[in-house]
């Protein structure tokens, strides 16, 4: 753990402000969840995922997505990629999201491009060097909240998103999000 040298109090409510700077970093918003875990003496908050929460039911899914459609298989939470499947895997678990995959799964729209096509190929995580040709992201939309994302992608040079990949894709985002309701 590290130690930040900033120090709040509890006001009469019971309630700690988290500072702003602090926020930002960590990617907290106003209404996300924060889980509350304790160890002795210490008390400690984490952004609350209910994807992380089911992590080898997400670790088969992107495995299984990933043989099926033949493409790099995602599954992210809307901070991180949690499970990743295919020749990119290593490049992307557990890097933090884009602002530009975040942006789309808050608009809980569908995204698809190719490249070949002239579309405007998103990067998945911020700091990712993968080469992408062509990809889908299906927001994972449980009880009106986004969730995640499941996201196929290509690195093949002229490829085309099929629609068979893009109807897998949304019916594996919807399998996740009825795990939730």
């Amino acid at each position: 753990m590290k130690a930040t040298g900033i120090v709040r109090r509890i006001d009469e409510l019971g309630r700690v402000v988290i500072p702003k700077e602090i926020r930002r970093t960590l990617r907290i918003r106003e209404g996300d969840p924060l889980e509350l875990f304790t160890e002795r003496d210490e008390l400690m908050l984490k952004k609350y995922s209910p994807i992380a929460s089911i992590e080898q039911f997400a670790r088969g899914t992107v495995k299984s997505l990933g043989e099926q459609s033949g493409y790099i298989a995602v599954i992210c939470d809307t901070d991180e990629v949690l499970q990743a499947s295919g020749q990119g895997r290593k490049e992307l678990t557990g890097k933090a999201l884009s602002e530009k995959m975040t942006q789309v799964m808050l608009s809980r729209r569908s995204y698809l491009a190719n490249k070949a096509e002239g579309g405007d190929i998103l990067p998945v995580a911020a700091d990712s060097e993968l080469a992408v040709t062509a990809q889908i992201i299906v927001p994972v939309v449980s009880g009106g909240d986004c969730l995640g994302a499941v996201v196929l992608l290509s690195g093949e040079e002229g490829a085309v998103m099929e629609n068979s990949a893009v109807k897998l894709a949304r019916l594996t985002a919807d399998i996740i999000a009825n795990q939730f309701e």
